[in-house]
């Protein structure tokens, strides 16, 4: 059993029944010219995560754990993407246009895969998830009963929805949580500051938080 020092209270877990989950770290997000910043972000903010990350990503092949990748994906024909998400804000560029990185949103393309410094390694499970959390219409759940697990650790983009939303949906279905602050971010501060708020209240109504450092020093220590 590893603890790790979180808020609001300590965070423990078994390593052979817990997953790390990287939500979205994609091209389209994090890098300049994506989608992101064609709506008008400040992607940088994304981008600082990633030295966190991997660390905690090489720790975690390390001990072998299992590791989860998801992408905000949609089918080229668009079937799985509503309208009421298409056009949601009227932007100029909307999810299936042709951007700087290939088609918007689209699997397959260019901007739609996982940032280098963080690609799936061979073994790894990746989920193609159309909608804003991890387990909406994908097969996530089954896959992470079938393995035994119990626990995950989050990290990724962006905190108050595609992070949140996949926390709040493992809560539902019974896994414990825990999200690595200074692993995750949002193109707005005050949205990531107010999200590790309400995950954490009420005793981990959602889940716990600590720094990646935290979860890096006890996995050492249990060494």
């Amino acid at each position: 059993m590893i603890e790790v020092a979180a808020t609001p209270f300590a965070y423990a877990f078994e390593p052979a029944s817990t997953a790390l989950v990287i939500i979205d770290m994609q091209r389209d997000f994090v890098e300049p010219g994506g989608f992101g910043e064609s709506l008008g972000n400040d992607v940088s903010r994304l981008g600082a995560i990633v030295p966190a990350c991997r660390r905690v990503l090489a720790a975690w092949r390390e001990r072998g754990g299992l590791v989860v990748h998801t992408r905000e994906a949609h089918r080229p024909d668009l079937s799985d993407c509503p309208p009421a998400k298409r056009d949601r804000g009227n932007p100029k560029v909307r999810i299936g246009d042709t951007g700087p990185m290939g088609r918007i949103l689209v699997a397959g393309e260019p901007g739609n895969q996982i940032i280098d410094a963080l690609a799936p390694e061979l073994g790894e499970l990746v989920i193609d998830k159309p909608g804003k959390g991890a387990f909406y219409a994908t097969p996530l759940d089954d896959v992470l009963r079938k393995a035994g697990i119990t626990h995950l650790v989050f990290m990724g983009v962006t905190t108050e929805v595609c992070v949140q939303t996949s926390m709040r949906e493992a809560n539902d279905r019974g896994y414990d949580c825990l999200l690595l602050e200074d692993c995750t971010e949002s193109y707005f501060p005050e949205f990531k500051s107010a999200a590790i708020e309400m995950i954490r209240a009420q005793g981990a109504i959602v889940g716990w938080t600590a720094p990646s450092a935290q979860l890096l020093g006890a996995m050492a220590a249990s060494r």
